[in-house]
This record gives structure tokens, C-alpha cells and sequence, in this order.
């Protein structure tokens, strides 16, 4: 007997004419012998095709010498002024690479992860973001507002250091920072918020006290030269340089970079199985979702590419949690650093390879589920109005802006072609998640691993 099968898939047309989210764009095919998957196939590779969402190139290993220099730079206190926090600190192997909360505890915290207290220390603005494919070909800037990019084609850097910046950097530093990965790494080790710590008059130190970022990372290679298995470990990682005198803190950023590539390129997914050839790497309830996503919930309007980002700047009128950045309160994302009223609010689109790892999500961390960021993208204006501050651990849920001014703010800034209200049913929004699973590379759910046992200078690595 002949059975026809009703299968909700997205238009051909509307996929190729790039459609995404037009009203109209759903059609439903019978399909003549229930021939399901074949046809979720056909319409889940026409719709990756139409969003340029091809196969990830791999990056060029690293040497094992520079890659054992980074992870030691990596999770070594002693690059913080009062030697208390690392960067693994607030990009940790056991929270995803990142830290687990909704912004970040800096220099003065104390513990890991979600258990990390306040104690002294000052709040940082934004969420920690995961380290994930940082190193891969595509990704050429850094940081939620991209104040760090990289050109791929000129090498030019663009950065809050000028010395750094243009094809003739007056700065030595620039000349090892090959990507915009590395010169990313050149910077928390800067703010006195997040590593550098505060100085104190009763208690002069060199990094602390120093009055610009090149006499920062002229005290930092002071310390680290003064450790002897650091001189070793940076002889190995680069042969090339004769004397340690030669070095500066390019070099070293350039191996933390090293080791973040190396550990945390994560492009075994279901998804890039599927991109590969392997049809059944990805479930039929995945591609429904794939469907969905590049359809009717607009997804792919920003989350294209074959890292599933533009890498552009969207305002999409997210609630303020935490201090702020330079207000009280209030974070205008891209306008802080463009000074363009237009730029309010609006930040970096993330990467989503391993997205279901690396809550808390969005700028200030104010979605603990990936569910719930999801749902705000749905409908962004009853979100905002009616965000549940119960979801947020504390101290974090009495630090949510409610003025209603600001937020009338983030409403009228809000991307006009982001998609209002859309309406899924329970099924549809289940398979859109099982999309965003289908995102993860199992390697990348358990990498302690990469945690060394200690580090040259001695200081704790497990908090």
C-alpha cells in the first residue's frame, strides 16, 4: 500500500532567493512513500548552501614547544599583578571556556567558575566569551565590541594600543601577533579589573604601578624572565630568537594563542560531519531545526557563514545585567568605541560551533539557558519587558536594569529586520534546539585534559 507523508520543509525558492522569514515562506510537499529523510536532506543542504555554511578549514598545527609555552602562560597566575588570577581564571576548561556566570568576578575574586565569590573583587562589565575556534581561518576580531581585529590579507592590526596598529606598528609587540587571537591576548593583562590589580603605595610593584601598556608588558617578560623554566620554555617555543633580552610580550601572546588553537578548535560536531558527506551524523529532528533556523526563526539573518556568524554588530534589545560599561547600568555595546548614536547597543554576533557549552549567554550573561536565549530571539520585546531576574544566581539577580528609560532605549535601538514574535509550537521549537546540539563537539565536554598539574612559577593551578 502507498502512504503519503506531509513533511514541513522550507521553500527551495525562498531559500534561493534568500527569503529567510518572509511571511509565506513555509510549504508543506507530499512526498510519496514516506520518504522523509531523503527530502529533509535535499532541503537542509540546499538551505547550508544558500547561508554559505560550509566545511571549516582546520589551522595548521602548532609546534608542540610553542603550544607547551602558551598553556603555561595560560594558566599561570603570576601574569596578574597580585598573582591571584589567571586566564584561565575567567576562560576555564571545566566552564566551557569561559567562567560559568553572567559577568565576570576579576583581580580579588575568589574560586572557579560558578562557585567564584565577589570578595574584592571589581565587577567586570561584560560576559567572559568562550574561546572556542578562536584561532580558525574567518575569525579576525576579538571582544564583545571587536576593538581587536586583524586583517588577514595586510596583517594590520586594529587595537586600543596604537603602537600596535598600522602596516608600520612603532611597537615590537606587533610583529609576533599573526592573528587576531593573539593580539586579543595582549589585553586583560592590561586592566587593572581583570589581571593587573590596583596599586598600592605601601606595596610598589612594577606591573601594578606602570603608566602605559608597553611598560606593562615590558614588566610582565621582567617577571616571567626571572622564572628559569620560563627562559627554557620560550628558547623551545622559538629557536629562532638567541637571547631572552629579545623577547617581549608579543611572543608570549602569540603561544597562549598557540594553545588555545590547539586545544580548543572544536570542529567535529554533527553538523560538520553532515557539511562532510555523513547524512546520518545529524538527526531528523536536528535538520527540522536546521530548517527552521535558516527559515522561519531568521537565524541565518545573522548566524551565517561557515562559523554561523557575520561577525557584524546587532542590536537585539537584550536586558542590562550587571554594572555596566562606563555608565552605571547601561552598556551601548559598539557605540563606545565607534561614538555613533547608531551603534547602540548593538554587539558582536557570536560563533555557535559548541553553543550548547558555553552559558551563561549574550553580552552580560543574562539567559542561564540556552533555551531562554533562544526564546528572547523569538520575541525580544516581551522578553525584555518581562525578564525573570529569578533565573540569574546571585549576587546577579538584584543587579538587572530596570529604568525605563534605558530600556526604552534598547527597544528603539533594536535591529529593524530582527524577527518579531515568531510563533513555534513546542515541537518546533524542541527540533530548533536539537539544531543547536547538533553544534557540539562531544571532545569538547570534558577537557581536563588540558589542565596542567602546575606551572614554572609555582603558583596554585586548582583553585
Amino acid at each position: 500500500m502507498r502512504t503519503t507523508t506531509c513533511v514541513w520543509i522550507l521553500s527551495l525558492c525562498a531559500v534561493a532567493l534568500g527569503g529567510c522569514g518572509a511571511a509565506g515562506d513555509d510549504r508543506y510537499i507530499f512526498l510519496e512513500g514516506g520518504d522523509e529523510t531523503a527530502a529533509l536532506d535535499e532541503q537542509v543542504l540546499e538551505a547550508l548552501s544558500a547561508h554559505a555554511v560550509t566545511p571549516v578549514s582546520r589551522p595548521q598545527p602548532e609546534s608542540e614547544a610553542l603550544v607547551a609555552l602558551g598553556r603555561a602562560l595560560f594558566f599561570d597566575k603570576e601574569l596578574s599583578g597580585n598573582r591571584n588570577i589567571s586566564c584561565a581564571t575567567c576562560h576555564h576548561p571545566v566552564a566551557g571556556t569561559g567562567d560559568a556566570l553572567p559577568v565576570s568576578f576579576g583581580e580579588g575574586g575568589v574560586g572557579l567558575g560558578a562557585n567564584r565569590e565577589q570578595a574584592d573583587a571589581h565587577l567586570i562589565p561584560r560576559n567572559a566569551p568562550h574561546v572556542f575556534n578562536g584561532g580558525v581561518t574567518g575569525v579576525n576580531s576579538m571582544f564583545w565590541d571587536s576593538r581587536v581585529t586583524h586583517d588577514p590579507v595586510t596583517g594590520v592590526l586594529t587595537t586600543p594600543e596604537l603602537g600596535l596598529n598600522t602596516a608600520a606598528p612603532v611597537l615590537a609587540e606587533a610583529l609576533p601577533l599573526t592573528s587576531a587571537l593573539a593580539a586579543q591576548a595582549m589585553f586583560p593583562v592590561t586592566s587593572r579589573e581583570e589581571m593587573r590589580g590596583q596599586s598600592d603605595p605601601l606595596a610598589p610593584d612594577p606591573l601594578r604601578d606602570a603608566v602605559d601598556n608597553p611598560s606593562i608588558w615590558a614588566a610582565l617578560m621582567d617577571r616571567i624572565g626571572a622564572i628559569p623554566e620560563y627562559r627554557t620554555l620560550f628558547a623551545a617555543a622559538y629557536p629562532s630568537v638567541p637571547d631572552f633580552d629579545d623577547f617581549n610580550f608579543g611572543h608570549a601572546a602569540r603561544a597562549i594563542a598557540a594553545f588555545e588553537r590547539d586545544a580548543w578548535t572544536a570542529l567535529d560536531t554533527p553538523l560538520d560531519n553532515y557539511l562532510g558527506g555523513d547524512m546520518s551524523a545529524m538527526s531528523n529532528a536536528a535538520k527540522r531545526g536546521a530548517l527552521l533556523f535558516f527559515g522561519r526563526a531568521s537565524c541565518g539573518k545573522c548566524h551565517d557563514g561557515p562559523l554561523l556568524s557575520d561577525y557584524e554588530h546587532h542590536a537585539v534589545c537584550v536586558p542590562q545585567v550587571g554594572p555596566g560599561k562606563v555608565e552605571a547600568n547601561e552598556d551601548r555595546g559598539l557605540a563606545l568605541e565607534t561614538g555613533l548614536v547608531e551603534d547602540d547597543y548593538k554587539f558582536r554576533t557570536p560563533a555557535l560551533r559548541n553553543v550548547a557549552l558555553t552559558g551563561p549567554w549574550m553580552h552580560d550573561g543574562c539567559f542561564t539557558t540556552l533555551e531562554a536565549a533562544v526564546r528572547h530571539h523569538l520575541d525580544p520585546l516581551s522578553s525584555l519587558t518581562s525578564f525573570d531576574v529569578s533565573q540569574l544566581p546571585a549576587p546577579f539577580n538584584t543587579m538587572v536594569d530596570t529604568d525605563p528609560a534605558r530600556n526604552a532605549a534598547r527597544v528603539a535601538a533594536l535591529d529593524p529586520d530582527h524577527p518579531m514574535d515568531v510563533g513555534l509550537s513546542d515541537g518546533e521549537f524542541d527540533d530548533l534546539m536539537a539544531f543547536l546540539h547538533a553544534l557540539t563537539d562531544p571532545a569538547s565536554t570534558n577537557l581536563l585534559g588540558v589542565i596542567p598539574d602546575s606551572v614554572p612559577s609555582g603558583l596554585p593551578v586548582k583553585d
